[in-house]
């Protein structure tokens, strides 16, 4: 019988190879299939094992792998964490910066098992936490305001919140590398001091009992300092999974060991490998500073990690902590975690805004550059829309919470930042295909090294085998390849934060710098969305007033959500109109909406609609109309019991800004496509102010998915943008969604892009920050293969038969550490790239 099952954690070939092997382990297995791109497991069995079998046969490799019934594939899995690890380590997210396991994360901090790195920690999406006061003297006091320590009677003091997760990290390889660096030193004085002279050391000790000297010196590097480089050496190739540890274990492994055994059986080696006082030539310093030196890598990836993300901490901090909440007319400070939706809160000039809501009383100028990157304060008033972490200007004013905690919009930007952060960009499998033959190639090479020189180098022929060799193990640096994406990725996407543009995922970010068509919608995206009724127009021969017509324009656009709609209603309490009784509602999709009002079958809609219900348009009525239209204006007719009574006319001013995005969009040689259900003289209307040659009017959502369809077919690379729920097909089809922040959560939920402003300018962001995170990824893959291409070679030994020079293992592990630090150094670049 034979049995399909999801597999969950395989990142690479290594994985798949190595599940089938556990699993085909398996008392009972005939035969295994596991599939990398399905992650799945085809497993064929004399007669049924249990799940459970399986599931044991993975847990007990290491828990890197899970396996689970078909179609029951977790989102996200966590490795669990023993009660002690959870009080003795900081709680949150942990996730490898190198993306090894997919997206894939940990409850506790620690190395990644497949990689070795150590892991990050998501920044998370929670609000600050409250201010805590404290006494100097009695830190066991605690206080949420400032004031006297009950015990002792002195000023509290804010207390300082925790170490984050890489500050933590940070910090305790610091401290070991100031350990390794103090031991370190002396063995490298005392083994450089063979090069002088009548070494002067000589006269105080023999050379055997400096060699013990370095040899007690080296076990805090080695047995404390840099021990977790032997363990993740060792998991990896427990595991299979070789890294750059993998190298670093060997290559210094190898130095020390054979070090320790010169000293315990020198007898044991020939002449070559002694000194003229006949003792076995050590390599203590060369092990120990390699290992100090890519520890000190280490310590400075860990503090460049914690750079990565700094846009997203820096938007963390915009949220205030504390608000003042209004019950029954009095004021009262609370914390953020205290506010509930529909809570009123009072914001003053000046302060950050707490949570999401809307504008109950009053009115001011509010700052939102820290999530649109606009830099121009935008005046809002009552009914108007505010966001947690904007600030307020001059004026105070009230607000009701809508949104609080992580549902804010500040919240979610974070959220969306993390997750794009840990996706996957096409770009990066050329790196993890690389990654997957690196290391054994590596130690192959380091093994012909050996046997070259072992065969045709000068004598000592094996010292220099051992030392040329071991420089080739350590050169190598595969880290530097795997984090050369990634860190990228994270950057930029952060940075599209800081700017108004969300990035859904890696690859989003990639495809949107091979667009080269643009298609967009109208209403909302080129317009304000923010329609207005221009006039109300009867027709002639209709016994219908205008009152009349307005009565039922506002009795069907009441349970209607469409922006137009919505316009219609505002126009209706402007004029004091009431709505009639309203049954049987139904919304036409890209056509208008119909019902029975007040005991009468009604329509409302454009001339299509008016077909589907059989109502006739008269020619006058069509041609006064066809003059609205060209002046862009929309217009809805109106039909009840299939006569036509009149039609609004209804206005939609076009964003300031859009004919300018459009401008820079052709400029950077992309077409741009105008998609709309409205009219044609309407969109001809709209595309002449906006100098677009192309467009097209009267489209249904099937239809623009059509569009959309039939330039992909051409071989276009598509992006659609748009802000209702009618662009979700069109917007999902696409190479790149690119929805409007101001529009629908549909339209948001089907895009890979949301520009939080819905300003089209936001598109020459998006595809600005695309070029140059690209550019960057090349810029760091070059790094790091150039690193490897040049150093691996030289450390072997090529130019020593023309130029007589070698590369000493310490300078092989100094250029390994900093090929990963540039590669970082380099991402960190785009922080302060411009893309307006």
């Amino acid at each position: 019988m034979t049995h399909t099952y999801h597999i969950h954690g395989m990142s690479c070939n290594g994985c798949r190879n190595h599940v089938e092997e556990i699993l085909a382990g398996v008392d009972g297995v005939i035969r295994v299939t596991v599939s990398l791109e399905k992650e799945t497991a085809h497993i064929e069995m004399k007669e049924h094992i249990a799940l459970k079998t399986f599931q044991k046969a993975l847990q007990d490799d290491g828990g890197h792998y899970s396996i689970h019934p078909e179609g029951e594939q977790p989102k996200k899995e966590r490795t669990k964490t023993t009660q002690k690890e959870k009080s003795s380590n900081t709680s949150g997210v942990y996730y490898c910066p190198m993306h090894c396991e997919g997206d894939k994360t940990y409850d506790a901090p620690g190395d990644c098992p497949v990689c070795g790195m150590d892991l990050v920690a998501e920044v998370q999406t929670n609000v600050p936490a409250q201010d805590v006061w404290t006494c100097p003297m009695h830190p066991e006091v605690s206080k949420d305001e400032p004031g006297d320590c009950p015990i002792c009677g002195m000023d509290l003091v804010l207390k300082e919140p925790d170490l984050s997760a890489e500050e933590k990290t940070y910090t305790k390889l610091l401290k070991k590398l100031w350990w390794a660096a103090g031991f370190t030193f002396p063995i490298f004085l005392i083994a450089m001091s063979e090069m002088i002279p009548n070494n002067p050391l000589y006269t105080f000790l023999d050379q055997k009992y400096w060699n013990w000297i370095q040899f007690g010196l080296s076990l805090p590097v080695v047995f404390y300092a840099t021990w977790l480089f032997f363990e993740r050496a060792y998991r990896s190739i427990k595991t299979w999974n070789l890294n750059m540890f993998t190298l670093i274990g060997l290559g210094a492994g190898v130095a020390w060991l054979f070090s320790v055994f010169g000293l315990l059986v020198p007898d044991f080696f020939p002449a070559q490998f002694k000194t003229e006082a006949g003792t076995v030539h050590v390599y203590f310093e060369a092990a120990t500073v390699i290992l100090t030196l890519v520890l000190m890598g280490q310590v400075l990836e860990a503090r460049a990690h914690s750079k990565t993300n700094s846009a997203v901490k820096e938007l963390l901090k915009l949220a205030p902590n504390k608000a003042i909440r209004v019950v029954d007319g009095q004021e009262e400070k609370i914390t953020i975690q205290q506010i509930n939706v529909g809570d009123i809160l009072r914001v003053k000039p000046g302060e950050k805004i707490p949570v999401d809501g809307s504008i109950t009383e009053g009115n001011s100028a509010i700052d939102e550059s820290m999530i649109t990157g606009e830099p121009i304060p935008v005046d809002k008033e009552k009914g108007d829309t505010v966001h947690s972490g904007t600030i307020n200007g001059t004026q105070s004013f009230l607000m009701k919470a809508e949104k609080v905690g992580n549902d804010t919009l500040l919240s979610q930007i974070i959220k969306m930042v993390n997750d794009a952060s840990r996706s996957r960009a096409p770009i990066q499998r050329l790196a993890d295909t690389i990654s997957g033959y690196f290391v054994p190639i590596v130690v192959i090479v380091s093994i012909l090294t050996f046997i070259i020189w072992a065969v045709w180098g000068p004598e000592p022929v094996y010292v220099y085998a051992l030392v040329n060799a071991i420089a080739v193990l350590i050169i190598a640096c595969p880290c530097a390849l795997g984090l050369a994406t990634p860190m990228s990725v994270m950057v930029g996407v952060g940075k599209g934060a800081q700017q108004g543009v969300l990035i859904k995922n890696a690859e989003a970010l990639e495809k949107m710098n091979t667009v080269d068509t643009l298609l967009v919608d109208k209403t909302g995206t080129l317009t304000e969305g923010k329609p207005t009724v221009s006039a109300i127009e009867k027709n002639q021969e209709s016994s219908y007033s205008e009152e009349d017509i307005l009565q039922y324009l506002i009795s069907l656009n009441t349970l209607s959500e469409h922006p137009l709609a919505e316009a219609t209603v505002s126009y209706g309490k402007e004029k004091n109109s009431t709505a009639l009784p309203t049954e049987d509602f139904q919304s036409v999709t890209g056509k208008g909406v119909k019902g029975v009002v007040n005991g009468k079958n009604t329509a409302l809609g454009n001339e299509r609609l008016m077909n589907d219900v059989e109502a006739t348009i008269s020619e006058d009525l069509k041609n006064k109309a066809h003059a609205y239209q060209e002046e862009g204006k929309t217009i809805s007719y109106l039909a009840i019991e299939k006569d036509v009574v009149g039609y609004i006319v209804i206005g939609d001013a076009i964003k300031e800004t859009s004919k300018k995005a459009i401008q820079r969009l052709q400029d950077l040689g992309i077409a741009v496509i105008m998609l709309t259900g409205d009219n044609h003289n309407t969109a001809q209307a709209v595309a002449n102010e906006l100098n677009l040659n192309d467009f097209k009017a009267g489209l249904l959502p099937e239809d623009k998915l059509k569009e959309v369809t039939q330039l992909q077919d051409e071989g276009k690379k598509v992006a659609m943008a748009g802000d209702g729920i009618n662009d979700a097909p069109a917007l999902a089809k696409s190479d790149i969604g690119i929805a409007m922040g101001t529009g629908t959560d549909v339209a948001i939920e089907s895009a890979e892009i949301t520009l939080i402003k819905g300003d089209l300018h936001g598109i020459v962001k998006a595809r600005k920050l695309s070029e140059k995170v690209m550019k960057n990824i090349k810029q760091n893959l070059f790094f790091a293969l150039i690193y490897n291409t040049l150093g691996i070679p030289i450390a072997a030994g090529v130019l020593y038969p023309v130029f007589g020079l070698l590369l000493s293992p310490m300078i092989a592990a100094l250029a390994m550490s900093f090929s990963s630090v540039s590669v970082i150094g380099n991402s960190l670049r785009l922080r302060n790239t411009s893309i307006d």
